[in-house]
């Protein structure tokens, strides 16, 4: 079992600890299952509709804990599928679980649930995610950081 924590050099949106703006999520991961487990309340800044979480929100909740699984592996996010069942409320405890369902190549298809303390599924999550080679990854990265350095340049 291992602890998944926001760092403050991760500027990644959802368990960056780099980000200001951002969600923070730590997760226990068990990478012999493999399963990933988290535990949050939401405060207002992630309001949609009033008292309940954006579902923006939902969604970047389950690809993160889903993401969590891809330990050891560069990969990314292909293809996300959200089924919002009853509406998150904010200021409660809800328990997130992502687990594998399969691997095929390349692929990982991943699957999430929020739930209520009461253990009620709230919102579903179906993930297919694609493993990277690590220099092209690397590529990427760099190029979009020239392509931001210059899209934020002022002359």
């Amino acid at each position: 079992m291992r602890i998944s924590e926001p760092r403050a050099g991760n500027h990644c949106f959802g368990c960056g600890g780099g980000n200001a703006h951002g969600l923070r999520l730590a997760f226990e991961v068990d990478d012999a299952e493999p399963r990933a487990r988290g535990r949050f309340r939401l405060g207002p800044e992630w309001q949609g509709a009033p008292g309940l979480a954006h579902g923006g929100i939902v969604a970047a909740i389950l690809d993160e804990a889903m993401s969590k699984l891809n330990h050891g592996v560069q990969a990314m996010t292909a293809e996300l599928h959200i089924e919002y069942c009853k509406p998150v409320p904010l200021g409660e405890e809800i328990f997130v679980e992502a687990f594998c369902r399969s691997r095929n190549g390349r692929n990982r298809l991943l699957t999430g649930e929020i739930r209520n303390a009461a253990g009620e599924v709230l919102a579903r999550g179906e993930g297919r995610f694609v493993e990277l080679d690590p220099a092209r990854l690397k590529k990427m990265v760099e190029e979009s950081a020239v392509r931001s350095a210059e899209a934020y340049r002022f002359e």
